[in-house]
């Protein structure tokens, strides 16, 4: 995610100069190989020193400890911004990091990404065309939040504000549980006596269902229980829903089943044909994962 954010500002014409950290001295390399930063820095500190822009891509976890780290040297200028998939927990460790550098902080979550991880899969064009929500806090600098949103825009995406409890509680939804069920199926299937062999029959379908399954478990880890109290809820109401389906399939009442797979087939075809999506919206280059950034 850091990496296609820095090749996209240079394919925009919108920075001199990309300074990069990253714990794995390989990543790094790699990178400034790449054409994706201009300098290595030493420590995360250095990285932000005399910077105008911080973009803070990393685990949700690590996002207090990173900030707190790079607080020193952050200029009375400086935007920074992160890409983390949650932002209740990234607030509160912003505001426990930054002190009167709050101010500066913008998060944002891109709601784009893929499967693979790694510096070696960014993309210029990732973030074209795809939403990009931002979540300031009542001490957020206007100016700053202004400046965030043209920079997105200057992107290609689509931005749209919303308070940290109101994005987690929509990507619980949307995000967080879907991948928490793509697990889970996996899992359950894999564990079974003839786990193997049914794998092996498995087609299109199961592939599109369970895609997500093969998303970073170190990062979603930090995301599900990120957000918990969000995904549980979200979790019960699923369980309702999966309780009335089975209740139907139990009492074998094919015209409730065939009800309820109807409905839901409404509502998804609305959906992709952009029914829920704001005015003017178009779709990113490429399907996003949702996957959390790194």
């Amino acid at each position: 995610m850091g990496g296609s954010f820095a090749l996209a500002l240079k394919a925009a014409g919108l920075v001199q100069r990309v300074v990069g950290y990253a714990r794995s001295p390989q990543t790094l390399a790699r990178a400034r190989a790449l054409g994706i930063i201009d300098v290595e820095a030493p420590s995360a500190l250095l990285a932000a020193s005399g910077a105008d822009l911080v973009l803070v891509s990393v685990p949700v976890a690590a996002t207090g400890d990173t900030l707190r780290a790079i607080r020193p040297l952050i200029g009375p200028s400086t935007l920074v911004m992160d890409v983390g998939s949650t932002k209740g927990d990234v607030v509160a460790a912003a505001r426990d990091a930054l002190g009167e550098r709050l101010a500066q902080f913008v998060p944002a979550h891109p709601i784009a990404g893929k499967e693979r991880a790694g510096v070696e899969h960014a993309s210029a064009d990732l973030y074209r065309g795809c939403q990009v929500i931002l979540t300031p806090v009542p001490e957020t600098d206007p100016a700053l939040l202004a400046r965030a949103r043209a920079l997105w825009q200057a992107l290609g995406a689509r931005v749209r504000t919303l308070s940290p409890d109101e994005h987690d509680a929509a990507y619980a939804a949307v995000s967080h549980l879907p991948h928490l069920l793509a697990f889970a199926a996996v899992r359950a299937l894999a564990q079974q006596p003839g786990g193997a062999q049914y794998l092996s029959l498995a087609g299109p379908g199961f592939r599109d269902f369970t895609r997500i399954a093969a998303s970073d478990p170190d990062v979603w880890r930090d995301i599900l229980l990120a957000n918990a109290a969000q995904v549980r809820e979200q979790a019960r109401h699923f369980r309702a829903a999966l309780d009335t389906f089975e209740a139907a399939l139990a009492r074998g009442d094919a015209q409730t089943l065939h009800d309820l797979i109807a409905d839901a087939s409404r509502t998804r075809t609305r959906w992709a044909a952009g029914a829920y999506a704001v005015a003017t919206e178009t779709p990113c280059t490429e399907p996003p994962s949702s996957t959390s950034p790194r």
